[in-house]
């Protein structure tokens, strides 16, 4: 999966919860004019994207590197072969033989599927990580906003 498409997905994990990123109400306490109001939100924008280093109207980026993701297959042929070489080395029959291909079949099965859900959830932690940092970013950069048009004599909620 490319790193356009998680991001993706890290937006829509984000977009889920609206309240903590919703748009802030802003109401001029002190008889603002709509053209002073529009002036200081885009004042108090640069100055809490500066304070904050995040930028609200930028598209959301990754912090880190997502994991790789490939789901394998063919645990079973390989630990199969695995097994037949085994009972060939180590074993004295055909039976052996037989007996070792289909132990390693299972086992190198299982461990494909360990394997390939050990991907998906580190992935999935990424994907929440992400959503995570990205919000607490907002949150600060809500924060400093807010402040900043506050002390304009504006109400935020």
């Amino acid at each position: 999966m490319n790193t356009n498409l998680i991001l993706l997905v890290v937006v829509g994990l984000l977009c889920t919860s609206a309240s903590a990123l919703g748009d802030l109400y802003v109401y001029p306490q002190k008889g603002q004019s709509a053209e002073q109001t529009d002036k200081d939100k885009h004042e108090c924008y640069g100055w809490a994207k500066g304070k904050t280093g995040f930028d609200p109207m930028a598209a959301p980026k990754a912090t880190t590197t997502a994991p790789k993701v490939e789901d394998k297959k063919g645990g079973a042929v390989k630990g199969a072969a695995a097994g037949a070489v085994a009972g060939k080395v180590f074993g004295s029959s055909s039976k052996t033989t037989k007996k070792s291909a289909a132990a390693g079949t299972l086992v190198g099965g299982a461990k494909q599927g360990s394997d390939n859900r050990k991907q998906q959830q580190a992935k999935k932690d990424w994907e929440q990580k992400e959503a995570s940092n990205y919000a607490a970013n907002r949150n600060e950069y809500n924060r400093a906003y807010s402040a900043c048009l506050e002390g304009r004599g504006y109400s935020v909620k």
